[in-house]
């Protein structure tokens, strides 16, 4: 049999060497995640393994991002302390990204929403609904999740989101919500909702700027499409 274990390779094809050598934007997917796992088996290496998992998301980072540490480790070569480290290592990769996208102190676009709630919401298999809160010079005040439900949606109550929107004084708000399926359309429930909400906001003049629908990494705007 082959030798399946890493130290066997070259040095400068092993994962570790390999960063240390060309730097980590050198590295696959599957030698970033070999790092995390740190060990195969007798009849695989660690980057085999993760090619193996990989494999399994299609190599999508997104739908790895939503496995559970059980369901990782149900992958022969696993094991719990591996799956905890990369569920552990994805979970920083999606503070950062909330932690960058949280800088933005004034709204401009709807990219600029959609950079705000992706990091929340485009890994969940069921639906949540948020507010983002302005101030009158579009400045971000804080954003709120006002529910969260099942796969098909989740009900959304105005009373709540204008209650939060009335004791932070905010001039402005934009609604968010994920589709879980991927579809980015919005449906006739979602439509009726955006209008009731941004009639209600005209009489306590709140403004309701736009509706985001966030499905993986791509975003619809209500606003952008003349919706609003």
């Amino acid at each position: 049999m082959e030798n399946s274990s890493i130290k066997a390779w070259a040095e400068a094809d092993r994962p570790r060497e390999k960063m240390l050598t060309q730097g980590r934007h050198a590295l696959t997917d599957s030698e970033l995640l070999a790092i995390l796992i740190r060990s195969g088996t007798h009849l695989e290496t660690a980057v085999e393994l993760s090619r193996r998992i990989l494999s399994q998301v299609e190599n999508d980072l997104t739908r790895l991002s939503r496995l559970t540490v059980a369901e990782l480790a149900e992958f022969k070569g696993m094991g719990q302390v591996k799956a905890i480290t990369i569920v552990a290592a994805l979970e920083l990769g999606r503070r950062r990204r909330i932690a960058e996208a949280s800088r933005t102190q004034k709204i401009s676009s709807s990219k600029e929403v959609a950079d705000l709630f992706i990091p929340d919401l485009t890994d969940l298999t069921y639906e949540e609904f948020w507010i983002l809160l302005l101030n009158r010079a579009n400045a971000v005040i804080g954003k709120h999740q006002i529910s969260k439900g099942g796969v098909t949606g989740t009900v959304v109550d105005p009373k709540v989101v204008f209650k939060k929107a009335v004791d932070c004084m905010a001039s402005g708000i934009i609604l968010c919500h994920n589709h879980p399926s991927g579809n980015l359309s919005p449906s006739d429930a979602d439509i009726s909702l955006t209008r009731k909400i941004s009639d209600a906001g005209r009489l306590l003049d709140i403004q309701v700027l736009d509706h985001l629908i966030i499905a993986g990494e791509k975003y619809y705007s209500f606003a952008d499409e003349g919706k609003m």
